[in-house]
């Protein structure tokens, strides 16, 4: 797939509620133009950087490394060499050490080596930096929608308005709705317990999201992640986990649930089943045993339950 607009140099700036910082005005005239000359040459050259030297930067893009992915990765590249180089910028306050843009899964591989990386070097702001990661992250088309909805909420919770965070993320702002409801349901170290679940959509992360707002559900949930029987499995089992644990915790009884109580005459004799339920309780009378006392019952219910009700209100306040 073409990455197109990955690594020019127009990307465009986009507007944040708090200002990023602007690099000093370039030289003009023929000095200007030889000094631009000379830097695109020099970003667009690879060079190779110790890994010690690259630090983290950008929005964590990413919930968790897939243990048989990074090995065979590693494999890779012990094998091949590193045929992709990564992008880094200078670190912003310490000369002589960088932050990495993307390529984090090839610099944790090559370090892990003890291979030097491969990387091209660009001035880039903050702005740029997401713009750039963004853009990279969905070229490769392979984060699940769970990581693009928390790098959404990520991005938005450091004051990136909504259509700079679409353009990084190379989508419209009626998707970006659908994930930032999503991605900001969920605090990031719970995401990152759960992992990218790959196979996970937006219904499924809704409906855990709804499941844990009802009371004491997200308690309960918490509890078992903190448990030893959690890390088991892959990330898409961990979630399956969370959300039986969740919405069988949500579940309230229902009218079905309860048992109905027998109610017998002076002689035995069943007259009637009685059903206590949270919604309240059902009188039920067997018309095929009933010979009649249903209809009666139905004719003078009003008398009945009026005279029911006085009684249990003069034992109310003679008990009082």
């Amino acid at each position: 797939m073409a990455r197109k607009g990955i690594l020019s140099s127009d990307i465009p700036k986009g507007e944040r509620t708090r200002p990023a910082t602007t690099p000093p005005a370039p030289p003009r005239g023929a000095v200007g133009a030889l000094q631009s000359s000379l830097n695109r040459l020099h970003e667009n050259a690879v060079q190779e950087i110790d890994p010690e030297l690259i630090d983290d930067a950008g929005v964590e893009d990413r919930l968790g490394i897939d243990s048989e992915a990074q090995k065979q990765l590693t494999q890779s590249l012990k094998t091949y060499g590193q045929q992709v180089p990564v992008l880094l910028r200078p670190h912003a306050t310490t000369p002589g050490r960088f932050e990495i843009v993307y390529g984090r899964r090839r610099l944790r591989a090559l370090k892990d080596l003890g291979l030097p990386v491969k990387a091209m070097v660009r001035q880039l702001d903050d702005h740029a930096l997401v713009m750039a990661q963004g853009q990279e992250n969905t070229a490769r088309q392979d984060l699940s929608f769970i990581e693009k909805a928390s790098f959404a909420a990520q991005l938005q919770q450091m004051d990136y308005n909504r259509e700079t965070i679409a353009a990084a993320l190379s989508t419209d702002l009626p998707m970006l709705s659908r994930m930032l409801k999503v991605g900001t349901a969920f605090p990031l170290p719970f995401l990152r317990q759960i992992g990218s679940a790959p196979g996970i959509g937006r219904d499924r992360w809704m409906a855990l999201a709804r499941a844990l707002e009802r009371d004491g559900v997200r308690s309960r949930v918490t509890a078992f992640m903190r448990g030893p029987d959690f890390i088991k499995g892959e990330s898409d089992a961990r979630f399956e986990a969370v959300y039986k644990r969740a919405t069988s915790q949500a579940k309230t009884p229902s009218a079905t649930a309860a048992k109905p109580r027998t109610l017998r005459g002076a002689d035995g004799q069943a007259l009637a089943d009685i059903r206590t339920t949270t919604k309240g309780v059902t009188l039920n009378i067997p018309a095929r045993t009933a010979e009649g006392f249903d209809a009666w019952i139905n004719t003078n219910a009003e008398a009945l339950v009026s005279e029911l009700h006085d009684r249990w209100q003069k034992d109310r306040s003679e008990g009082s």
